[in-house]
């Protein structure tokens, strides 16, 4: 399963690097992409490779290390990043091109470097077209843990303005991706962040939306919006009881008949949502 929560952190500032990953976020996003000038792009990788390389077992927190990459400059990327203390890899720009100059990269760097194959994790961020319109051909890829969305550079790639009058297109780009995801056996789409980090009322609210859209992980690019993301993601402790009265019910039943405690019918797939809530809240 995905962490819940992903922050971003520029490339280009190894002085946060430490921080970002002894805070809230169940995973950093060093970022190799839109967070760095064409003219810093090496000496973010280099930043990016210290960092990789330093023992930092003294930090505070457990957040996962993830690295996103640019298309345009793949090749050096991944010779900076691919480490045993990478978990994963946000695919800028993703089509099925780029997704599988990364995939080849990655495998042929992790034989290389005496990694478990497969060990890099890879979520393919949905930013174009090109992209949507592939998305069934990319969530068939082997190498492919999830898709993500990328949703200004997105609507800004569709010419489409986001407005009141454009929000059922854009609930329809996102359930795009969450149908594709799912169809394939994919893990649940990462969420779309929001660069307006300091209206976290309304950033809980579009994360219920995406939670309830199928979305089970969202970016931040502020550490205030982590908390957040926690506490819409993670199911309440009523949730997960009931989730395993559910559970405890259908067990009971041995393949016959049974209710839940408000008299409504258990079939499998309740339980597969019951067992998704058990698993979300760590149970």
């Amino acid at each position: 399963m995905l962490p819940r929560s992903f922050l971003y952190v520029p490339g280009d500032r190894p002085d946060l690097f430490d921080k970002a990953a002894g805070g809230a976020a169940d995973a950093v996003v060093l970022d190799l992409e839109d967070a760095v000038p064409l003219a810093g792009k090496a000496a973010a990788r280099d930043a990016v490779r210290r960092w990789l390389d330093t023992d930092n077992a003294d930090i505070a927190g457990s957040a996962e290390v993830w690295v996103r990459v640019d298309p345009l400059g793949v090749a050096a990327d991944l010779d900076a990043v691919v480490h045993p203390r990478l978990d994963g890899l946000f695919v800028a720009g993703c089509t099925p091109a780029v997704l599988a100059q990364v995939a080849d990269g990655v495998a042929q760097l992790e034989r290389e470097r005496g990694l478990t194959p497969g060990a890099v994790r890879l979520v393919g961020l949905v930013e174009s077209a090109a992209g949507m319109l592939a998305l069934a051909e990319m969530a068939a890829h082997p190498r492919l843990t999830a898709f993500g969305i990328g949703e200004v550079d997105l609507l800004g790639d569709l010419r489409m303005a986001r407005s009141s009058r454009t929000e059922a297109a854009v609930l329809h780009l996102r359930t795009q991706v969450v149908v594709h995801s799912a169809a394939a056996g994919l893990e649940a789409p990462v969420a779309p962040t929001s660069t307006d980090f300091r209206d976290l009322d309304a950033f809980a609210e579009s994360t219920r939306l995406a939670l309830d859209l199928g979305f089970r992980s969202r970016t931040a690019i502020h550490p205030g919006q982590v908390p957040v993301i926690h506490d819409v993601l993670t199911p309440s402790a009523e949730e997960a009881e009931a989730a395993r009265d559910v559970v405890r019910r259908f067990a009971a039943a041995d393949g016959g008949v049974t209710t839940d405690a408000a008299g409504r019918l258990i079939d499998a797939a309740v339980v597969r949502g019951a067992r998704e809530t058990l698993a979300r809240a760590g149970s």
